[in-house]
């Protein structure tokens, strides 16, 4: 099993923690929690992944994540360095830890789990394993979908994307309930009322499960479960670390 570990959580966590103690306690606690990730995933290799510079989704939209207060933890800066230097962490410019995550989840051999607290990440197929509340799951690929377009009507307010006014979890997953899978997506576009805010909303918040992904409406005789079609980037490399054999360089081609 390759753990796939939310890199942006255990540096918040491990620098939040320590936030008036010295730089090593921050160090040590996020040290800690990756230990502890692979030992309760009983996983042989992993990799951690870190958002970089730049987000396209800010280019689609100014106002995503700009809710967000710019003060951070003070040993934030270390514990990113700590990770890169010491646990192999992969920098994702111009996209998301998430959206890393998402690409490298194995949805159909069940090699990986995605390590993270972030409820965004179930919209991926696949194993996950949420490292504070200590919860294994699967995702299918129809609960993943369902995740997405419940995610659409909700909102996610964290980041600054505004869903269907008076929708909360209750309704949203009323407003579903009794539709097949390919009917999410009409439902969705009808309680909006507007396709121009859905179909930005859906690309906010959807996490590429190829590499430069974008999701792109259902279109007439396509299965909905699908990943949408987006650009695929060639020869990547992804550092997993072999717990029983050191570094090795994964080409992502392979991993798909």
């Amino acid at each position: 099993m390759r753990a796939l570990i939310d890199g942006d959580i255990v540096v918040y966590r491990g620098a939040a923690s320590a936030e008036k103690e010295e730089q090593w306690v921050a160090l040590a606690r996020a040290d800690q929690m990756i230990q502890d990730i692979l030992e309760d995933t009983k996983a042989t290799s992993y990799s951690v992944y870190l958002t970089g510079t730049g987000n396209f989704r800010r280019e689609i939209a100014p106002s995503y994540k700009a809710n967000r207060p710019d003060e951070r933890p003070t040993h934030w800066q270390a514990v990113r360095e700590f990770l890169v230097t010491h646990h192999k962490a992969q920098m994702c410019d111009g996209y998301e830890a998430d959206d890393e995550m998402g690409v490298q989840q194995d949805k159909v051999g069940g090699t990986t789990v995605i390590c993270s607290i972030d409820k965004d990440l179930l919209q991926i197929p696949g194993k996950h394993y949420n490292f504070v509340k200590k919860i294994t799951q699967e995702v299918t690929s129809d609960q993943g979908l369902k995740f997405l377009y419940m995610q659409s009507l909700i909102g996610d307010r964290s980041d600054n994307i505004i869903g269907v006014a008076g929708l909360g979890p209750v309704k949203a997953e009323r407003a579903l309930a009794e539709l097949l899978p390919e009917e999410w997506y009409d439902k969705c576009r009808e309680l909006y009322n507007d396709d121009e805010r859905f179909h930005l909303n859906m690309k906010l918040l959807y996490i590429w499960q190829k590499p430069n992904d974008s999701w792109e409406p259902p279109q007439v005789g396509t299965t909905t479960t699908d990943s949408p079609q987006g650009g695929e980037a060639e020869n990547e490399e992804n550092i997993d670390i072999d717990l029983d054999g050191g570094l090795s360089a994964v080409n992502e081609q392979e991993q798909q």
